[in-house]
């Protein structure tokens, strides 16, 4: 027979997964010899049966019968019992904290006989009788049977007299649910146990298992507790502690206190609570008695620990503990501190902080009062806090930034024209678009803030000004931009600089303070520890050297099409309208000499570390104006009677490229196939800034990469074309060649592919993008959102690396690739290189290196880490 209740003598803190966290824990505490008041926890195996057919196991109610009897026996009370009434609490507990989502019901065993037995036994503190009944009516209520709690709280407003409130409530009851309040105490247990069970599936704890990504089918532990009583008087009370502070883990006193209260009334904010110091003044046993508990459970659990205490009479009961939520700073003060007093090592220490928390530490954020109310919201797409005003153009910001201000720019949606204005700006701003638009993933990769999506914003560029619910905002007008809660503020908001960034930067020293100090050493263990390399997303000079400072040993990932935009772009459109091949070969001529100067740059800024170059990528009617636009300008002159011109052979060559699907088009390696010269010409620029880096006495490390390669045949023509540049101009300089492999057939091929390259960086944007079959452009807002609420994304595809299915193309790639050659280095320049999740998958699937935005390099250093040390330590905080 299968055992669904366990006493908790009989449990320990291994047990999460059977008795959840708090029934695990209490049986842990009770081991220990610590004040737990006896009682025994419902499995989750139990309530995984009532949630899959409806109904408890037939043999719970005998298991439950039988702990109660011995329950009973050890208190010398008995449920019901009209004189010596017992009374229990029933709560929830799964395996993964989720404070406040499930239910908890005090008090069960009151009936309107057992409330006088009570009252007598209590004497003076019959008005803590009569207040227990009305808590146990009102929980009841509303946790089992559905009463609105609007109903009892109307009565707490006309009266405090807990004895006529339970008439009240009584009827409120009997109203709402046709029946009388049980007066049963067992039929109170049993549908007790039912609605905790029944709250896993509330629309709260389902959200919050979504947003913590919990798994849905766990279950709840319910915990069946005799009931001590904090509301007895002045010598009693129930209180809050922590072994630190959980916002900065310092170590010392830290929690709240209550006096003449139940515990719930701590959590729920009714009453003001006094700091837990207080208690040493109002109940020096208890208080003293209290710590020492405190540092016995820290020391046992080697951390943090969050715990729930009441005082009846004097006598300290210890109700509950649990591993403490904390701060990402307090998650690294607290793994090194712990490092520090010999309980845990580093790499326990590296465990137990993410790359998640570091992001978090990195990004400026606003000083946010609960008064502050956002003027709209968006989606986060580039976390940190922007404050400027307002401007709807790239030129306008650039202006503007040059002379010194911080500014905004707002846009209905980005393209790469605006990238200047993007660059200039402290912030940015758009009204469509998600977490994988363009503005998403250029902010992201510059460390800029940014905020999409905020569809309550009608933005018109050709006004200058924007609308929010009947508000005109104006250019120049200030808002703040909160890019990861994605909310928008009217005026400038306050904002609190991030100390690591400035770490980062060298402006602060490693023992700036206990934060910095703790980054600066658990980010120094993962380095020692990771196996993974870390390379950086950079397409200019400053940005490599960002990197470097950030920790970057390389660049993964240059993408070339960045530099043909501002004022270039005549040249680029001279190269797309050549009439002929001298027209053509003159606008690659003049480009060649300004692709050398880039390339310079990155050489010098990553001096002695590898620097992937990527050949142009997008197609190229992207450099064009758009169609529409240019249709209606021409037509517009001719309709006129004048002469359209030069835009009508503009006109002529947009319609030409034009393609219903440019991202599965003419782009890429097809480009270069395409359009003679271009290839040869970015080949010859890098080839060229190496050598004249070289000749300067640096050590450039060039690599050229072939983007959106399909099959090897595309590969071999452009490596054959480059092999012999290089031969003719490089004076024995060492390039390597290789590809992204992004394109479906390139992950399945990849054994073929891997003959004629040295190298393969997975594109996980396209590789995601063309594996399921949708455009990231268009579907995040689409139907993203609803596929997130129905459970068939646990977070978007384009955030954090698909394992099943685009994983499995990797690795069928890795080990194909290095079945054929096994000296094949191989990375990642997607999106997913700075993503905590990814990483860890990057580096079981055994990549040489992930590449990633400058801001993320220091995330991805820390999850490298924690990926080479995950085997050997406990799960992760």
């Amino acid at each position: 027979m299968t055992t669904f209740v366990y006493d908790f003598t009989d449990g320990n803190k291994e047990m999460k997964a059977l008795l959840g966290g708090k029934g695990a824990n209490l049986a842990e505490m009770t081991n220990l010899g610590l004040p737990v008041p006896p009682g025994f926890t419902v499995t989750t195996e139990a309530c995984q049966e009532y949630l899959r057919t409806g109904r408890e196991p037939d043999e719970l109610a005998e298991q439950i019968t039988a702990h109660l009897e011995r329950l009973e026996k050890q208190m010398g009370r008995w449920l019901g019992d009209p004189d010596n009434p017992l009374l229990v609490s029933v709560r929830s507990g799964g395996a993964f904290s989720m404070p406040g989502m499930m239910e908890t019901i005090l008090d069960v065993g009151l009936t309107d006989v057992s409330v006088h037995g009570l009252a007598a036994q209590r004497g003076e503190s019959v008005h803590s009788a009569w207040d227990s009944y009305r808590r146990l009516i009102e929980m009841f209520g509303r946790t089992v049977c559905g009463v609105p709690a609007a109903e009892f709280d109307q009565v707490k407003r006309h009266s405090d007299d807990p004895k006529e409130m339970v008439a009240a409530y009584q009827k409120i009851f009997r109203e709402h649910t046709g029946r009388e309040f049980p007066q049963d105490p067992r039929e109170q247990l049993d549908l007790a146990v039912r609605a905790v069970f029944a709250s896993w599936n509330s629309e709260r704890a389902v959200l919050y298992r979504r947003q913590e990504r919990i798994p849905a089918d766990l279950g709840t532990a319910v915990n069946v507790m005799a009931m001590v009583f904090g509301n007895l008087g002045p010598d009693s009370g129930t209180g809050v502690a922590f072994t630190r502070d959980p916002a900065t883990g310092e170590p010392g006193v830290y929690g709240d206190y209550l006096q003449d209260a139940q515990g719930e009334d701590v959590v729920a904010g009714i009453r003001n609570t006094v700091p837990l110091q207080d208690l040493e003044r109002l109940d020096k046993k208890s208080y003293d008695e209290l710590l020492g508990h405190m540092a016995r459970l820290e020391e046992h659990y080697r951390d943090l620990c969050d715990i729930e205490f009441t005082i009846e009479h004097g006598r300290l009961w210890m109700l509950q503990t649990r591993v403490g939520k904390r701060t990402a700073a307090a998650a690294f003060v607290i793994a090194s501190q712990l490092v520090d007093d010999g309980l845990i090592d580093a790499d326990e220490a590296l465990a137990r902080v993410t790359g998640a928390q570091l992001a978090q530490l990195m990004f400026p954020a606003f000083e946010v009062g609960a008064e502050t109310r956002p003027l709209a919201h968006g989606v986060g797409a580039s976390p940190g806090a922007a404050v400027g005003p307002i401007v709807f153009d790239s030129a306008r910001a650039t202006a503007l930034a040059a002379e010194g201000q911080d500014v905004i720019l707002v846009r209905r949606e980005t393209n790469p024209d605006d990238l200047p204005g993007m660059i200039a700006a402290q912030g940015i701003l758009t009204s469509r678009g998600g977490k994988t638009s363009h503005a998403a993933v250029v902010a992201r990769g510059m460390g800029k803030t940014c905020v999409c999506g905020a569809e309550a914003l009608q933005v018109d560029a050709d006004r200058r000004e924007l609308t929010v619910d009947g508000q005109v905002l104006r250019e120049g007008e200030e808002i703040s931009i909160d890019g990861t809660t994605g909310r928008v503020y009217l005026g400038a908001m306050p904002v609190a600089p991030s100390p690591v960034v400035r770490y980062f930067e060298g402006e602060l020293a490693p023992n700036a303070d206990r934060l910095i100090a703790a980054v600066h050493r658990l980010l120094t263990h993962a380095d020692a520890r990771r196996r993974l390399g870390v390379h950086t997303n950079a397409d200019t000079g400053a940005d490599a050297a960002r990197a470097r400072r950030f920790g970057a040993e390389g660049v993964g990932l240059c993408r070339t099409e960045h530099m043909f935009l501002g004022d270039r772009r005549p040249l680029v459109e001279r190269l797309i309208l050549a009439a002929d091949d001298h027209e053509r070969d003159r606008a690659l001529a003049e480009l060649l000499p300004l692709q050398q100067a880039d390339f310079e740059d990155l050489f010098r800024a990553m001096d002695g570390a590898p620097v992937t170059i990527r050949l142009l990528d997008p197609p190229l009617h992207e450099f064009l104006p758009s169609l529409e636009e240019l249709a209606v300008k021409v037509g517009v002159a001719q309709a006129l009677g004048k002469d359209p011109g030069a835009d009508l052979a503009l006109l002529t060559a947009v319609r030409r490229m034009h393609e219903e699907n440019p991202m599965l088009g003419l782009r890429g390696v097809r480009l270069g196939l395409v359009v003679p010269g271009l290839f040869a010409m970015q080949i010859r620029a890098i080839v060229q800034a190496a050598v004249a880096h070289r000749d300067a006495g640096g050590d450039p490390r060039p690599e050229i990469m072939v983007p959106l390669v399909g099959a090897v045949q595309e590969l071999e023509t452009v490596r054959a074309e480059a092999e012999q540049i290089i031969a003719e101009i490089g004076d024995g300089l060492p390039v390597r060649i290789g590809t992204m492999i992004e394109v479906p057939r390139a992950a399945l091929t990849a054994g073929e592919i891997a003959q004629a390259a040295d190298f393969f960086s997975f594109g996980t944007n396209d590789l995601t993008q063309m594996g399921w079959g949708f455009s990231r452009d268009d579907v995040e807002g689409a139907f993203f959102s609803r596929y997130l609420e129905l459970g068939i994304f646990g977070t978007s595809p384009f955030e954090s690396i698909d394992r099943a299915g685009i994983g499995r193309m990797i690795r069928i790639a890795v080990d194909e690739g290095r079945a054929a050659r096994p000296e094949l280095h191989i990375g990642v320049c997607g999106e997913h290189g700075g993503d905590p999740d990814s990483v860890q998958f990057f580096a079981e699937a055994g990549l040489d290196y992930v590449s990633c935005s400058p801001y993320r390099v220091p995330i991805a250093r820390l999850e490298a880490g924690r990926a080479a040390i995950s085997g050997t330590t406990s799960d992760s905080r």
